[in-house]
């Protein structure tokens, strides 16, 4: 997964632009950009990476990401042709700070708004009740005239400020001012994402980045913010997690399906990161 800073023509002369996505992402373009993101699935199914943090998404998913922080929502191909036929419906809102004027949101009525801007370094994940509560506005989003869309996303932004039902993603400070080491990181992220279904040692990695393990171990943590054995952990338990919902596969056919030669050892890694077992989580849904 390549970490690039984009800067997409159209947003280059406007302090707001309005993207309604329809085709899945498949590529490893992991991210950043000068801009604030707010996007919202409206329909699709993956694992979005935000930081450090690594989570699945589906319908109702509401993420507002922060200036120049790493992120990419990847719908991951498979032999299910569920997922792969899967339709995509996404918002993505892309924003300057000063979309509505320069320094606006340092006036103290604004004070719960730039609170979030400042939190939102590390990703914000909003609940299912707020994206719910906001679908139709983001759905229609796309129609309005470009002032109508600056107050509106004011509106949304104060709603979103004032909600309690929100989540911090990234465990630390991820974001990028320069794209030093990217295409080592591209490389082995995106070995990471092709390959998680298969053994992959340190080793294989380490040679793949064309570094000795004890300088890859440093590099990737100082990266990601996570060990490798950790980073590969949660990529096959979050699409192992997409599995046991969406198809009828036994947890054991799921955990030698995600990379687990041990039933016991993909118990212990679900429970760890998804805080219950496979069949609870399972029986939850």
């Amino acid at each position: 997964m390549k970490l690039v800073l984009k800067h997409p023509e159209e947003v280059i002369n406007k302090r707001l632009t309005v993207n309604n996505k329809k085709t899945p992402c498949l590529d490893s373009s992991w991210h950043y950009h000068a801009q604030y993101e707010l996007i919202y699935i409206s329909v699709s199914h993956g694992i979005r990476f935000v930081g450090d943090s690594v989570s699945q998404f589906s319908p109702g998913d509401l993420v507002l990401v922060g200036p120049y922080l790493p992120h990419l929502w990847l719908n991951k191909p498979s032999d299910d042709k569920e997922i792969n036929n899967e339709k995509v419906n996404t918002i993505i809102l892309k924003f300057t700070e000063d979309f509505i004027g320069k320094d606006t949101f340092d006036n103290p009525e604004f004070f719960k708004i730039k609170k979030m801007f400042e939190q939102s370094k590390y990703g914000i994940s909003f609940g299912n009740n707020v994206s719910h509560k906001l679908h139709q506005e983001l759905m229609n989003f796309k129609k309005l005239s470009s002032t109508e869309q600056s107050i509106r996303l004011l509106s949304i932004l104060n709603d979103l400020s004032l909600t309690k039902d929100k989540e911090i993603l990234s465990s630390t400070d991820m974001r990028q001012y320069t794209s030093e080491n990217s295409d080592k990181i591209d490389t082995v992220l995106k070995y990471i994402s092709d390959n998680y279904a298969n053994n992959i040692s340190l080793e294989d990695v380490s040679n793949i980045a064309c570094m000795t393990t004890n300088s890859f171990c440093r590099f990737f943590k100082k990266t990601t913010n996570k060990s490798f054995t950790q980073f590969l952990n949660e990529v096959r338990i979050r699409n192992a997690s997409r599995y046991l919902v969406q198809n009828n596969l036994s947890v054991s056919e799921v955990s030698y399906l995600v990379g687990y030669n041990s039933i016991t050892n993909f118990n212990k890694q679900f429970k760890q990161i998804m805080g219950s077992t496979p069949k609870s989580y399972r029986e939850a849904i």
